[in-house]
């Protein structure tokens, strides 16, 4: 499995107007583990999206090298996925297939056999044909984990992969994002947790709309840079909510 590599280059994205991530420029090295860090509303998701192509940029590039958007593992938040669509762990599961089956194409023995082992991997096997709708947290972020296996990518985003699950849960599926980073695949997290961000990756990236700090992740996530973020983001809402006053209605 050969990694991929993402380069930003004075990335902005911004909404009605208001950026929501200005001049983010930087790259995540090949073979690299890092989490994206900072305060909420810092721009975490939408640099996330703006590098998968799911939001527009309104300023700079992203450039990929040695994969495609469309060859990305992505795992997006849970609240974007649509619990009430009626099909099951391994209907979900197949879908990650598609960048070689089609949306329409027959299913292959050998991808569901593939599907079937993603999802005993992820210690889902007596809710294979359960239907999304009925899962826990826990089990649907399980689910999603196992989409990503089967994608087989060298590039992995995941944007808030642990939030709202138990211990539990987080560790098994830790675990698996410390194989793929062990198996030379590149992986970018967004992630609240600071403790694991600090012990279990080692890059960082500290955002507050603009980047803070970028490198090694025990020497990002310091309590100055920390404090610099929250500060540096209160004072960005505070401008722009008095440039809001001020052009009125």
């Amino acid at each position: 499995m050969s990694a991929a590599s993402v380069a930003l280059d004075d990335l902005w994205v911004a909404y009605d107007g208001t950026p929501a991530v200005r001049a983010v420029t930087g790259r995540f090295a090949p073979g690299s583990l890092t989490a994206i860090v900072g305060p909420n509303g810092a721009g975490k998701t939408s640099l996330v999206k703006a590098m998968l192509g799911l939001q527009h940029c309104s300023r700079g590039a992203v450039r990929l090298d040695g994969a495609t958007r469309a060859e990305i593992g992505y795992l997006p938040q849970r609240a974007e996925i649509d619990r009430n669509f009626p099909i099951s762990v391994l209907d979900m599961v197949q879908m990650g297939h598609w960048r070689r089956t089609g949306w329409f194409g027959r299913m292959p023995a050998a991808a569901t056999r593939q599907s079937l082992a993603a999802i005993d991997a992820v210690g889902l096997g007596p809710q294979v044909h359960a239907p999304i709708s009925t899962l826990s947290a826990g089990q649907l972020q399980r689910a999603l984990f196992a989409r990503v296996i089967v994608r087989d990518a060298g590039l992995i985003v995941l944007d808030e992969p642990f939030d709202a699950i138990d211990a539990r849960t987080t560790a098994e599926l830790m675990a698996l994002v410390e194989t793929w980073h062990r198996d030379g695949r590149t992986v970018i997290a967004v992630v609240h947790d600071l403790q694991q961000a600090r012990t279990r990756f080692g890059d960082a990236l500290l955002l507050a709309r603009d980047v803070i700090a970028w490198g090694a992740a025990e020497r990002v996530l310091t309590p100055d840079n920390l404090s610099k973020a929250r500060l540096r983001l209160e004072a960005a809402n505070e401008s722009w909510a008095d440039a809001g006053a001020e052009a009125g209605p």
